[in-house]
């Protein structure tokens, strides 16, 4: 795909955090650090969605979710929200196919709820692995892990990723954004649980 092309469909961007699916043949974008994203696509329907999530998953003492839109931060939430939206739109299960990005160990964090040497890239990518194997959706395209971020295209006219090394000067700002909503998202989880109304 060249850069020509891309400029001449329709875009959407994902943010961390975010999913999204379509039966249109647009180009999904996002930037990664440590995140990683999934592109998962049926082929025969012609349908495809991504995702953009932070962490494997939830701590465990973190109570419950405060918002529905928090579950697209943990990567757990991310691919079961992004395979049910695309089964929705018209996807098969059987026919469902991925490719996965990101995972760059480029935040250096260490928190009470994370512990010392957590390289958050490295367990997103061993995290989204496994996931798919366990649910069996083959992966047959991958770029994860480094140390370095990335820029995806995700075209839907015939559901090819385009990756560009994100240069040095850009990665600096993209671990900052990523760094600021990992603290986000860590004190979200020590909140306590709200009243329910039902």
């Amino acid at each position: 795909m060249s850069q020509h092309s891309i400029h001449q469909v329709q875009k959407h961007f994902v943010h961390p955090g975010e999913h999204y699916v379509t039966a249109d043949p647009i180009i999904l974008s996002t930037l990664l650090g440590s995140c990683v994203s999934v592109c998962l696509f049926d082929p025969v329907v012609r349908v495809m969605g991504m995702n953009h999530f932070l962490l494997p998953m939830r701590n465990p003492a973190g109570g419950t979710l405060t918002l529905a839109s928090d579950a697209g931060r943990y990567g757990l939430w991310a691919m079961e929200l992004l395979i049910n939206g695309l089964l929705n739109i018209g996807a098969r299960r059987e026919n469902l196919r991925a490719k996965a990005f990101g995972g760059g160990n480029v935040l250096n964090i260490a928190t009470q709820s994370l512990p010392n040497h957590f390289q958050i890239g490295t367990a997103n990518a061993q995290f989204v692995r496994k996931f798919l194997v366990n649910d069996g959706i083959p992966l047959i395209a991958e770029d994860l892990g480094g140390d370095r971020g990335r820029q995806i295209h995700f075209d839907g006219r015939d559901f090819s990723v385009y990756l560009r090394r994100i240069p040095q000067r850009q990665e600096d700002r993209i671990a900052a954004h990523e760094r600021a909503y990992l603290h986000r998202t860590l004190k979200d989880q020590r909140r306590p649980a709200p009243a329910e109304f039902f």
